[in-house]
């Protein structure tokens, strides 16, 4: 009789590895896609819908032109079924990864060859393009609609038309947010808010760091002639973000008289969605405007 117990006792047991082993295989078998930052990966999380794991390599809040890779990240990225990257380097740290990545045959999305492109300062290595088209919802329609396609390639189903009406109303709401603002010129840390700006008719009349990148260092007549901007333009609000040195924003803001407000350009609020992330900027900028 013992003998009988412990038979059946391990062919449970065996049994129960079995399932096991099973689950974690359909687990691993899901699609992996990697992106890059937070905002797009709102995007990406919301247009999959469960369909696939989605895995942000940069954290929420930390500007992807500061932030290096760990080893982790690299095999994440290697063993991805699709990396969706912004692209015009704007993950500079990430550019050989994602090179070799590719090489041994990883897909590479970048959202940056499917939007209409704005130009910038020289400052950024790409010879000015600017990569921050996330503030702008009709742009970010653009790229839905092409990740939609290379999704399908890789047998994710998705219904990218039913986002993009979500974004066509999102892009009235920023509207109507704005609406009351009539004084609409912008100074901003670096320059990153230039879709923005175009699409809902601000002025940009200058940046604490003069360039796509805060990496850039500011030289004191580039900040001179921000000053006079500043005045010119009757600019009575500083947007900071992150990457904008503390100490020179602060220095400005005193000898010109303005506000200092900090925009979370790179930081999905708690909601974790695109709407919650450009409507929150919309509403920070409105309200430091109207004030």
């Amino acid at each position: 009789m013992r003998r009988f117990l412990f038979v059946g006792w391990a062919l449970l047991v065996g049994a129960g590895c079995g399932s096991s082993s099973a689950g974690d295989e359909a687990s691993t078998a899901r699609p992996q896609i990697v992106v890059t930052h937070a905002v797009l990966g709102a995007v990406v999380t919301e247009l999959v819908d469960g369909a696939a794991d989605v895995k942000v390599l940069v954290p929420n809040g930390i500007d992807p032109h500061e932030w290096e890779p760990s080893a982790k990240d690299i095999e994440r990225v290697n063993g991805a079924n699709l990396v969706v990257a912004n692209g015009l380097d704007l993950e500079s740290r990430l550019i050989e990864v994602l090179l070799r990545a590719e090489q041994e045959g990883v897909p590479v999305f970048r959202a940056t060859d499917h939007v209409d492109v704005r130009g910038g300062g020289d400052e950024h290595g790409d010879g000015g393009s600017d990569p921050h088209f996330w503030t702008d919802p009709i742009e970010m329609s653009n790229v839905v609609d092409a990740l939609s396609a290379r999704l399908d390639e890789i047998g994710i189903d998705v219904d990218g038309e039913a986002l993009n009406d979500e974004f066509a109303k999102l892009d009235g709401q920023v509207r109507d947010v704005l609406a009351g603002i009539s004084n609409r010129v912008l100074v901003t840390g670096h320059e990153s808010l230039g879709y923005f700006a175009a699409r809902y008719d601000f002025e940009l009349v200058g940046a604490v760091i003069p360039g796509m990148s805060p990496e850039v260092e500011a030289t004191a007549a580039n900040l001179s002639e921000l000053k006079d901007a500043m005045k010119a333009a009757g600019v009575d609000v500083i947007f900071t973000e992150a990457g904008t040195p503390a100490d020179v924003t602060r220095t400005i803001a005193e000898e010109t008289g303005a506000g200092v407000v900090e925009l979370g350009t790179h930081l999905v609020p708690d909601e974790g969605t695109y709407r919650s992330f450009i409507l929150g900027l919309a509403s920070t900028i409105a309200d430091a405007l109207a004030s």
